[in-house]
């Protein structure tokens, strides 16, 4: 989208040369008052004018720190972005809001959300984002509206109140965002899953990147950029998390034995062939199956096998 912002343009002059200035306008307007009071009344009348207008010169002070930035307005019409960091003095009849270009987090809450296989799964974002556009964010969306009236002297809502209501924006877009990325995908291989395809827990960088995105497609209409988006928190949904640990451990125990099986299987041939190689014993195939199935017993048994020595037969 095409950025809206652009720099005020308009007189800004030093704060504290302006300062000095109109401390002596306004003791220049009280001299005159009291001179008028002691001798012409067209000195209290030029006294008062002149306070008057020290008055409304006093309106126009701003003071800026780094990383803040203040939308100005001339009678509702946007004048530009004021964003040099120091004390200043602009047209009073200007209007101006202050605003924060600060980095700022969002940790959000863990939501429930149907995964691509339709198991309900918990999971969670966090957001680290800033304004770049102070433009979008004032007068794209609705901010001023939906931020509590705050004490500003230009009766809007305050930086504070227009902060807040920007982070329930983003709270609400990274909602939508990451239940539309979660639902794309499944929380972990199935079955019938494909081969190489991504899931939610073994394809965190690629759905990060896909998910900070989506966050930069919905926010920009505010003028606000995603510095960066991850996943911190995924799980099974409570009512199906016991059901899927089981399912899990199941899947481990079957990995598990068919290593299990296929070293036994390994063993045993080399035994096979170490016996035959070296002349130890002459097996015939019997003797050999009978070996084969104690080797593997022994081998793939969850208990330590109990030898049994056989000293040969006894004649009575």
């Amino acid at each position: 989208m095409e950025k809206k912002e652009f720099n005020y343009g308009g007189t800004a002059l030093n704060g504290f040369l302006m300062l000095f200035i109109n401390l002596a306008l306004t003791l220049g307007s009280l001299a005159l008052i009291g001179y008028g009071i002691a001798y012409n009344v067209w000195l209290i009348i030029l006294g008062a004018l002149l306070f008057l207008v020290t008055t409304i010169l006093w309106c126009g002070f701003l003071m800026l720190e780094p990383n803040e930035a203040r939308v100005v307005t001339f009678f509702g019409k946007y004048r530009g972005t004021f964003t040099q960091t120091g004390y200043y003095w602009i047209n009073p009849f200007c209007s101006t809001k202050k605003l924060s270009l600060r980095a700022r987090n969002l940790d959000a809450e863990p939501i429930k959300v149907n995964d691509k296989t339709g198991n309900p799964v918990m999971i969670g974002l966090v957001l680290v984002w800033k304004l770049n556009d102070t433009y979008k964010a004032l007068f794209d969306i609705d901010s001023q509206t939906i931020a509590s009236p705050g004490a500003n002297a230009t009766g809007g809502a305050d930086t504070k109140s227009l902060m807040a209501a920007f982070e329930r924006f983003v709270r609400v877009q990274s909602d939508a965002a990451l239940r539309q990325v979660a639902g794309q995908y499944a929380y972990d291989n199935s079955d019938d899953a494909k081969e190489g395809e991504l899931t939610l827990r073994d394809g965190s960088d690629e759905i990060n990147k896909e998910l900070e995105q989506k966050l930069d497609e919905r926010l920009a209409m505010a003028g606000i950029e995603v510095v960066e988006a991850r996943i911190n928190y995924l799980a099974y949904a409570p009512e199906i998390a016991a059901v899927m640990l089981r399912r899990q451990q199941a899947s481990a125990i079957i990995t598990a034995r068919e290593k299990i099986v296929e070293g036994a299987v390994s063993m045993v041939k080399m035994a096979l062939k170490r016996l035959s190689d070296e002349d130890v014993v002459e097996l015939d195939d019997d003797k050999k199956a009978a070996m084969v199935s104690n080797l593997m017993v022994v081998l793939c048994g969850d208990e330590s096998a109990q030898p049994v020595v056989n000293t040969g037969t006894l004649n009575h």
